[in-house]
């Protein structure tokens, strides 16, 4: 059992490495809506977002209380009211928010402060700090409603955060801004994550609400047939938004999408929607490829272009384990870096995940495509395509006629791609003295049109 858990986890742990360093030092703001809380979510988020911070992310934890507000109103056999999305805060809506922030505020610095043994809590310790970080003003009266004591952001003290966060504490804000002369006002959850998020031009926008995300359809719901769009381009985010109707509920699409394109636009790179209801979802949205949710970002962040030496160290990780296991012929660094302006590579977020290498025998007019390798992160995802046809592209500007590789256990693959197998005598002469009679890889061949 011991072994077979070996397998699994070692590779694990090795592929979140590149996530773990390339995070350290980054600042996240975490906006948790008050629903999460609700569902008995808050143990499992508190371990997460510590374990992220002992990873050397610096977190903005911003909560929201939508919920726990109605039940206090009920409590009191007072009404909730909405307009705009936004709610109505009267004298006694206030004291309701005031009582449920206190409550939560109470609820969430227990939950960090647990740190019991045999959980992950156990050793971590996590220094919370809220304050008066906020400065609002209010809504005002819009269209004809007159919104009372609720607010809007108008002052982030981004000193007083960065200092907290540098001091090594992870800063906790409620949904309460207070004017200069010291009145409350009761903001949104989603207001305040993203006024922040811009002001501290932190790294990443993360919403931990009740919707899985963006749907490629978004007029009908998440589905297997409807998957979640894991990445959406900032110019595709706003053109969705231009498309649907002014949001009132949080379930309603556009209603988390408009504050991830104006946190998007404010110069966040990275902001996500990503459901409470999957266990992990933080840890598998922050370190895993392509994630649970979906991402807003600036411009598409997977690229297919040709390899660099910065590219070297990533390449060599890549193939490493194919090699160990023999599906690929061992390539020593110094081969790789002689060679690695002949490779192909696909980036997502600055991590390699797929790579090939096209050899050219010019007076055959072939080349070898070599070292085709996808990690088994992004495995099925149509990786491996993508760089044949980059290759492809690539030996057809250079004049070649054909491309070959040879394998040992891909065969199929290649064969359904267009590649027919040949003698190992129809290799190019400089290649077939090379050939390893003892491996017995089969040739392929595939006929560039």
């Amino acid at each position: 059992m011991s072994t077979v858990f070996n397998f699994t986890f070692v590779p694990w742990f090795r592929s979140v490495a590149p996530y773990i360093h390339m995070h350290r030092g980054k600042t996240f703001v975490v906006a948790m809506a008050g629903e999460a809380i609700a569902a008995g979510k808050l143990q499992a988020i508190a371990q997460d977002l510590a374990l992220i911070q002992s990873m050397g992310v610096k977190v903005v934890l911003v909560h929201g209380f939508r919920p726990q507000v109605n039940e206090q109103l009920r409590a009191k056999g007072h009404e909730a009211r909405y307009s705009h999305g936004i709610r109505i805060t009267d004298e006694v809506a206030l004291d309701c928010a005031q009582e449920a922030a206190g409550q939560l505020r109470y609820e969430i610095e227990a939950a960090f402060s647990q740190g019991l043994p045999n959980t992950p809590m156990a050793g971590a310790t996590v220094r919370v700090i809220s304050g008066n970080f906020i400065t609002a003003r209010p809504v005002g009266v819009v269209d004809g409603v007159d919104f009372m004591h609720s607010g809007l952001v108008r002052k982030v003290d981004v000193a007083g955060i960065r200092r907290a966060l540098d001091f090594g504490a992870m800063v906790l804000l409620s949904p309460f801004g207070f004017s200069p002369t010291g009145e409350a006002f009761n903001l949104t959850m989603e207001e305040v994550a993203t006024s922040v998020a811009t002001a501290i031009q932190a790294d990443k926008l993360i919403f931990l609400t009740e919707v899985a995300g963006i749907a490629q359809d978004p007029s009908q719901p998440a589905s297997e047939d409807n998957p979640i769009d894991t990445e959406l381009p900032l110019a595709d985010a706003k053109k969705l938004l231009a498309s649907l109707p002014a949001p009132q509920r949080p379930t309603d699409t556009a209603f988390y999408l408009q504050h991830c394109v104006k946190a998007c636009a404010g110069g966040v790179e990275r902001n996500h929607i990503i459901p409470f209801s999957v266990d992990g979802s933080l840890l598998l949205e922050v370190y895993v490829h392509d994630g649970i949710g979906t991402m807003v970002v600036d411009e598409k962040l997977e690229s297919l272009r040709e390899a660099t030496v910065d590219d070297i160290g990533g390449i060599l990780q890549l193939i490493e384990p194919f090699e160990r296991d023999g599906t690929l012929v061992k390539r020593s660094r110094t081969e790789i870096e002689r060679d690695v302006n002949l490779y192909t590579v696909i980036e997502h977020d600055g991590v390699i995940f797929g790579c090939a290498a096209l050899y050219p025998y010019p007076e055959a007019r072939t080349g070898e495509m070599a070292a085709l390798t996808v990690s088994s992160q992004s495995q099925s995802q149509g990786d491996g395509e993508r760089i044949l046809k980059r290759v492809e592209q690539r030996a057809k500007a250079m004049g070649m006629e054909s491309i070959f590789v040879l394998t040992t256990r891909t065969m199929h693959w290649f064969i359904k791609r267009g590649f027919k197998q040949v003698d190992p005598e129809w290799l190019p002469e400089a290649r077939k003295k090379k050939y390893n009679w003892d491996r017995k890889s089969q040739v392929l061949v595939k006929r560039l049109g």
